[in-house]
């Protein structure tokens, strides 16, 4: 039987220890590897092509939702499972754009993280029940005025990326090197950020980045 490969990305390392050790007492599914940001998540992907990525979505450096979706660019076959304690429907929905197969709250069993895996490996989607009724809303409500309203439609990628690692208190020198261009152009993107969110200092931004799930407390 050809197990199910399984890349475990969580910022918390008890949470993936306890996954893994748990997925152990399925023959059918394979921990192959963890990941502890986003940026990390996208390599590992890479370099190991798992089946599906168990994913959280606020963790540091590369948000959930902009790592899977540069994960299902470089791996289409992958299929990526959100695992988050985030119940908020504009969390779920953008996952769900981003090209995520599932959705799952840090609080469901165990059984039917298990459960889930399987589903999303074979193409099909899941969701959980808890959440079921915050997605047909979420399809109901929403409207191009307010998802415009959030970084995942109002912001670039690069813009997204540049506003997480400030947030998460890198200086402009610290995000040229971590990202490889210059520090003139950090600067021209933090402009941008601010002046299309209408926010006028770095602890606004930060506020901003928490409440729109690209950092956590």
């Amino acid at each position: 039987m050809k197990k199910i490969r399984i890349l475990l990305v969580d910022d918390h390392k008890i949470l993936r220890d306890g996954i893994r050790s748990l997925l152990k007492e399925h023959s059918d599914l394979e921990v192959v590897g963890e990941a502890a940001d986003g940026r990390t998540a996208l390599n590992l992907a890479k370099e190991l092509s798992p089946d599906v990525v168990v994913m959280d979505i606020s963790m540091p450096d590369i948000n959930g939702i902009d790592s899977t979706r540069k994960i299902l660019a470089d791996c289409p076959q992958t299929k990526v499972m959100a695992l988050s304690m985030h119940c908020d429907r504009h969390f779920i929905s953008e996952i769900f754009r981003a090209g995520a197969s599932g959705y799952l709250l840090k609080d469901c069993a165990f059984e039917e993280l298990a459960h889930a895996i399987r589903i999303v490996k074979d193409s099909k989607t899941y969701i959980n029940p808890q959440i079921a009724g915050l997605v047909v809303e979420s399809l109901v409500r929403d409207s191009p005025r307010s998802h415009n309203k959030h970084a995942f439609s109002l912001l670039t990628e690069r813009e997204r990326e540049v506003l997480q690692l400030i947030a998460e208190g890198k200086s402009t020198k610290q995000i040229a090197l971590h990202l490889n261009i210059s520090t003139k152009t950090i600067e021209s993107h933090r402009r941008q950020v601010m002046g299309k969110l209408n926010i006028r200092n770095i602890a606004d931004l930060t506020k901003y980045a928490l409440r729109e799930g690209l950092i956590s407390i």
